[in-house]
């Protein structure tokens, strides 16, 4: 028997897709995380190095890499962008009208 798969689209945002409570704040922690966690990787660094760095200690780099985000702000993310070398830039400007929602991207 053929069991029939229903698929929905994505708005873009998967916490949101999920109506989990903070979305967008959610969606930018794990853009955040994920650019860490790159920039980790290309540096070629252990955890324990990036922890030193970063001032925490190794088991907190492995939840960040893990995507376990629950004790790190968005502003402490910030800063671990700046101690591992990069600016961050935050822009507001207007939704274009060819948007439906408005959007949180960290690139």
């Amino acid at each position: 028997m053929t069991q029939e798969i229903r698929a929905q689209a994505s708005s873009g945002n998967v916490f949101a897709d999920l109506d989990l409570e903070n979305s967008d704040e959610l969606l930018v922690k794990a853009e955040l995380a994920r650019k860490i966690g790159s920039i980790i990787t290309k540096q070629q660094m252990t955890q324990a190095e990036a922890a030193e760095l970063l001032g925490i200690d190794q088991p907190k780099i492995s939840a960040l890499i893990n995507g376990k985000l629950s004790g790190f702000s968005t502003a402490r993310l910030f800063r671990f962008l700046n101690a591992l070398g990069r600016d961050v830039e935050i822009v507001v400007k207007p939704k274009s009208h060819s948007q439906a929602q408005t959007r949180v991207v960290a690139s």
